[in-house]
C-alpha cells in the first residue's frame, strides 16, 4: 500500500511544474538510443560484410533481427509495463539493451551477431513503449501533450537519420563494431538517471496478467514477419518457409484476439480498435513505415555503390532529412490544432510521396541539389503524418491502457519497417535480377550471384576482369537504377493510399478547453456530439 502510494505521489510530482519536462528529457534520450540503434548499422552493412563474410539471407537477418524481435515483443512488454510498472520495464530494458551492445560489438560470426540484434531487440522492446506510456501519464494535459510528443517523434527522426551519419564516421574511423559500442557509455549514465528521475506509472493491475495471451501475440507478429522476410529473401508464396510462418502467425493472432475479447481483463482492451480514430492512426502507421524503411536501404546503397560515397558522405547526404523532420516535430503541435489531424496526416502523405517521386529523377550521376530538395520533403512530410497519426493514437487510448496502446502503436511502426524492407525489397529484387540473365561475356552462374545484389555484381565483375567484367558491372548499375525508379513508384502508391486512409481520422483537434484537455477522451457516442458542436 506504502509502495503504491509512494509511486502516486511520485507520478504527480513529475506531472506538475517544470519536472515532467525533465522527464522528457530522459524519455527522448532512451529513445534516441534506440532510433539510432535501428539505422545506425545500415552504412556499415558492407564492412560487416567485408569482414563476417555472411551470406544473403543471414545480412538480412543482421539488418532485419532487431527489428523483428522488438515488433513481436512489443505488446508482451508493453502490457506487462501496465501491471508490473513502465518505469521497472524500462530500466530492464536499459540494462539488457548495454549487454546485447557488447555482445554485438565484439561479434566474431554472422551468428553471434544476429543473436546480439535479437537480444537488442528484447531491450529496445522494453524501452519503446516504457517511453511513450510514461509521457501519456505524465502529461494528462492534451495541448501540452501534443508538444510532447513532437518532440518525441522529432528525437525518433533525429535518431533514424543521425544513426547513418554515426555510423559512417565510426566505420571510417575504427570498426564496424564501434557502432554498437557507442551505446555502453551511454547505457551507463541513463540507468542510473532514469531510476533517480522517471516516476513510477501503473496502469489496472485488476486481474492477473494474461501470460499466454503475451506469448501468443510474440509468436503471431512474429510469423507473419518472418514469413514477409522469406518472401523479400525470395522464396516462393507456396514455400515452407513463408506460407507455413504466415499461416501460423495468422492463426495465432487470430486466437489472440477472440481470447482478448473473452477475457474479463484482456491484455489488450480490443474496444479500442471499434473507434476509428485509433484503427486509422495505426493503419497509418504501418503504411508509412510499409513505404519508406525499405525504401531507406536500398537508397543508401544506391549512395554508396550507384554513386560511390564514402560511408560518412551517405550520413551526412540524409542531414537535410533530420533537420526537416525536427522542424516539422517542433511545430507539429501548432499544425494540429491549426488544421486538425485530417488535414495533417492526409497532406503530410501526399508531400512524402511527392517527395519520393522526385526521386525518379535520380540516375548514373549525382544530382546533390535534386537529393537534398527531396530529403527536406521527405523529411517534413513523414514527420508530419507520424506526429499526427500517434498523437491521434495516443490521445484515443485511455489513460489506465496506456502502455497497451504504445505497444500497439510501436508494433504498428515496427511491422511496417520489417514488411517495407521486406515487400520492397522484393520489388527491388524482381526488377534488379531479370536484367542480368543474359550479359554477353559473362557465364550463367557468375550471372546467377550478380543478380543477388548490386554489392554481389562488383565483386563477381572485379573476379571475371577484362570486358566481361565491365559489362557486367555496368548491366548492373543500369538493373539497379531501374529496379529503384520502379520501388519509388511502388513507394509512392502506398503513401498515397495512406493519404485516403488517413480521411477517416477527425477533422479538427477535439480539445476545445482546458478542461477538457487534461480530461479523458470521451466515449465515440460522445464525441459525435462534439465533432456536431465544433465549426466545421
Amino acid at each position: 500500500m506504502s509502495r503504491t502510494s509512494m509511486a502516486g505521489a511520485r507520478l504527480r510530482a513529475a506531472s506538475s511544474g517544470g519536472n515532467r519536462w525533465v522527464v522528457l528529457i530522459v524519455l527522448c534520450i532512451s529513445l534516441l538510443l534506440v532510433a539510432l540503434d535501428a539505422t545506425v548499422l545500415h552504412v556499415a552493412v558492407p564492412s560487416v560484410t567485408q569482414d563476417l563474410n555472411p551470406g544473403a539471407v543471414q545480412l538480412l537477418w543482421i539488418v532485419d533481427a532487431y527489428p523483428l524481435v522488438c515488433a513481436s515483443l512489443l505488446i508482451l512488454f508493453g502490457t506487462l509495463g501496465d501491471r508490473v510498472g513502465r518505469r521497472r520495464v524500462l530500466l530492464f530494458g536499459y540494462a539488457l539493451f548495454g549487454l546485447a551492445s557488447a555482445v554485438a560489438a565484439l561479434a566474431t560470426t554472422p551468428e553471434i551477431l544476429i543473436g546480439a540484434r535479437a537480444l537488442l531487440g528484447v531491450g529496445g522492446a522494453m524501452i519503446m513503449p516504457a517511453t511513450l506510456s510514461l509521457l501519456r501519464a505524465v502529461f494528462p494535459d492534451r495541448r501540452e501533450r501534443a508538444v510532447a510528443i513532437g518532440i518525441w517523434t522529432a528525437v525518433a527522426a533525429v535518431g533514424a537519420a543521425v544513426g547513418p551519419v554515426l555510423g559512417g564516421f565510426l566505420v571510417e574511423h575504427f570498426w564496424w563494431g564501434s557502432v554498437f559500442l557507442i551505446n555502453i557509455p551511454l547505457m551507463a549514465v541513463i540507468l542510473p538517471l532514469g531510476r533517480w528521475l522517471l516516476p513510477e506509472s501503473k496502469g489496472s493491475a485488476e486481474g492477473p496478467w494474461d501470460v499466454l495471451g503475451a506469448l501468443m501475440a510474440a509468436a503471431g507478429v512474429l510469423g507473419v514477419v518472418l514469413g514477409v522476410k522469406r518472401l523479400g529473401a525470395g522464396e516462393g508464396v507456396v514455400g515452407p518457409g513463408t506460407l507455413g510462418p504466415l499461416c501460423i502467425g495468422a492463426a495465432l493472432l487470430v486466437v489472440f484476439v477472440r481470447r482478448q475479447k473473452r477475457r474479463e481483463h484482456p491484455l489488450i482492451d480490443m474496444r479500442m480498435f471499434s473507434r476509428p480514430t485509433f484503427t486509422t492512426a495505426v493503419g497509418c502507421i504501418v503504411l508509412a513505415m510499409l513505404a519508406l524503411v525499405g525504401l531507406e536501404l536500398i537508397a543508401v546503397q544506391y549512395l554508396q555503390l550507384v554513386l560511390g560515397l564514402s560511408p560518412l558522405e551517405t550520413g551526412l547526404r540524409l542531414l537535410p532529412l533530420t533537420f526537416a523532420a525536427m522542424a516539422a516535430g517542433a511545430t507539429g503541435s501548432y499544425t494540429l490544432r491549426r488544421i486538425g489531424p485530417r488535414r495533417m496526416v492526409s497532406y503530410g502523405f501526399v508531400l512524402t510521396a511527392a517527395a519520393v517521386l522526385c526521386l525518379v529523377a535520380m540516375g548514373q550521376h549525382d544530382k546533390p541539389w535534386l537529393l537534398t530538395g527531396a530529403f527536406v520533403l521527405l523529411g517534413l512530410g513523414l514527420q508530419t503524418t507520424l506526429f499526427g497519426a500517434y498523437e491521434s493514437m495516443l490521445s484515443e487510448a485511455p489513460a489506465e491502457s496506456a502502455g497497451g496502446a504504445a505497444a500497439i502503436g510501436e508494433t504498428s511502426y515496427q511491422l511496417g519497417a520489417g514488411m517495407g524492407i521486406a515487400l520492397l525489397g522484393s520489388v527491388m529484387n524482381a526488377a534488379y535480377a531479370p536484367a542480368l540473365a543474359s550479359v554477353q561475356g559473362v557465364p550463367s552462374g557468375a550471372s546467377a550471384h550478380a543478380a543477388n545484389s548490386l554489392g554481389e555484381a562488383y565483386e563477381v565483375a572485379a573476379g571475371l576482369g577484362g570486358p566481361a567484367g565491365a559489362a557486367l558491372r555496368s548491366a548492373a548499375r543500369h538493373a539497379f537504377v531501374h529496379g529503384l525508379h520502379v520501388t519509388l513508384v511502388v513507394s509512392a502508391g502506398l503513401l498515397l493510399l495512406g493519404a485516403l486512409a488517413a480521411l477517416r481520422l477527425p477533422r479538427v483537434m477535439e480539445c476545445g478547453a482546458p478542461a477538457a484537455c487534461a480530461a479523458e477522451v470521451p466515449a465515440p457516442r460522445d464525441r459525435t456530439r462534439v465533432e456536431a458542436e465544433s465549426p466545421a
